[in-house]
């Protein structure tokens, strides 16, 4: 396997969890260690992608909401306040390590296979003209997602990566990576340091394992993996809260789970 170092375009996504306290405002302190590291790892020659969550929550904080919308609307017009707040924050952040980013919203119908093309050759010349994409799916339009309650970014950064013919997806989250049992309920819950196929039991477990703050849960992670798998990347699953061991990672140290692909 190609080692984390060796790997040049990766594809990074964010949770609510890793972005905010559990009061739902803004973490300042490791938003902004997050987009030091990977300002840092940009300057050392890896191309970034962002995939970040966050635009409803920001909004609610903006709108003085301290409970979240449950009705459709209510979401859309948080989410629309909420990306504004995304985007300035990144900009405004990133621009203090003189890194352009670049804001693209998605929806499943632009990822359609007769438009994704479109979204492939802007990604591109982005990354080529060494900005930085932050994506994150159109919730205000997305009212199919809202409704259901799976708009999830797990598995829009899974086709982000595929779509950027990424080297490498990692997913930050609230969890360490995927353990044998919910470490959020069992004190003796062992972490799992490399999975190498996405079987029967590993789902199982997933379904029984949560997130505290996102919406998904670690099912969704290993349905992002899965859709990464067929595009023949690997993912490494680590804790959002010290954005720091992204250092570790691309030091080949061991950090969270990494799904490794089985090539043939």
């Amino acid at each position: 396997m190609k080692k984390i170092s060796e790997r040049k375009r990766i594809v990074v996504k964010v949770g609510t969890s890793t972005l905010t306290h559990k009061t739902g405002m803004l973490n300042i302190r490791r938003v902004e260690q997050l987009v030091k590291t990977l300002a840092d790892l940009k300057n050392a020659g890896y191309e970034v992608v962002l995939v970040s969550s966050g635009a409803i929550g920001l909004g609610m904080g903006k709108l003085g909401l301290r409970d979240k919308p449950q009705d459709t609307p209510g979401k859309q017009a948080c989410a629309a306040v909420g990306q504004c707040e995304l985007m300035y924050m990144y900009d405004n952040i990133f621009s203090n390590y003189s890194i352009t980013v670049a804001q693209m919203l998605l929806t499943k119908y632009i990822l359609l296979e007769d438009r994704r093309r479109n979204v492939e050759n802007a990604m591109e010349r982005l990354i080529s003209q060494g900005v930085i994409p932050v994506i994150n799916e159109n919730d205000t339009v997305a009212i199919d997602e809202l409704e259901l309650e799976v708009g999830e970014n797990d598995s829009l950064a899974a086709i982000v990566a595929t779509i950027a013919k990424a080297d490498l997806l990692i997913i930050m989250s609230d969890i360490d990576g995927l353990y044998d049992k919910d470490p959020h309920k069992s004190d003796n819950a062992t972490l799992i340091p490399v999975v190498y196929e996405i079987t029967d039991d590993i789902k199982e477990l997933a379904s029984g394992v949560t997130t505290r703050f996102g919406t998904g849960g670690m099912i969704t992670k290993i349905k992002a993996v899965e859709i990464a798998y067929e595009a023949g990347i690997d993912v490494v699953l680590m804790n959002g809260q010290h954005p720091k061991k992204l250092y570790d990672l691309f030091e080949d140290k061991m950090v969270g789970t990494i799904f490794q692909h089985k090539r043939v």
